[in-house]
């Protein structure tokens, strides 16, 4: 009952000082453009510097569990993570974890600036489709190209099948790792796994 009241006299105390301030222009009452420069400038004058800075980029931190799973994807389950939960990768129509989205979208930035093209071909996979091409493809430890459902890398988003001709192909064995993508499937030089602990600073 203590937390709830201290709670109830912290925000009591931030809506008085709101009420104290003013925009640091002139703004209509009651406007959208006004409550965002009240609401902005209260954040700069009693966050600590750093902290809940409304410009600054989001970003989601690449937190794994014990299971090298994402930490914030995790109560979902493999292939069962829904779209608003994981990043787009550009405008390619895929999607992945957010921290291995974005390290893509850096790895295809830095490979054009190389004049070399990657294509994608598959990233996020759900359950369905796993079990899909478990049956289209059998399954790798029986010889077949498909992960036993439910234990895909690609259904966390931590997964890319790429379109590589052989100079692509190499540029990723050379430059692949220092965004965290690893080729780690023998057999399967498309697909590139994300392992945020090997992205290079």
């Amino acid at each position: 009952m203590d937390g709830i009241v201290s709670i109830s006299q912290r925000i009591a105390g931030i809506q008085a000082q709101l009420t104290t301030l003013a925009p640091p222009r002139p703004a209509a009452a009651g406007t959208a453009a006004a409550f965002d420069a009240l609401f902005t400038r209260a954040l700069s004058e009693l966050a600590p510097a750093g902290v809940l800075d409304p410009t600054a980029p989001a970003s989601v931190p690449a937190v794994l569990d014990a299971d090298g799973v994402p930490a914030d994807l995790a109560v979902y389950g493999n292939g069962k993570v829904p779209m608003s939960a994981l990043a787009p990768v550009g405008d390619t129509g895929h999607h992945l974890w957010a921290p291995a989205a974005q390290k893509f979208e850096d790895l295809l930035a830095a490979a054009a600036a190389d004049g070399v093209t990657i294509g994608i071909n598959d990233s996020y996979r759900t359950h369905e489709r796993q079990v899909e091409l478990a049956g289209e493809l059998g399954l790798y430890p029986q010889g077949g190209l498909a992960a036993v459902p439910g234990t895909s890398r690609h259904g966390w988003g931590m997964a890319v099948d790429l379109r590589l001709n052989g100079e692509a192909l190499q540029w990723m064995r050379v430059n692949g790792e220092r965004f965290g993508f690893v080729e780690d499937t023998p057999r399967e030089t498309w697909h590139w796994a994300f392992y945020p602990d090997r992205v290079s600073p």
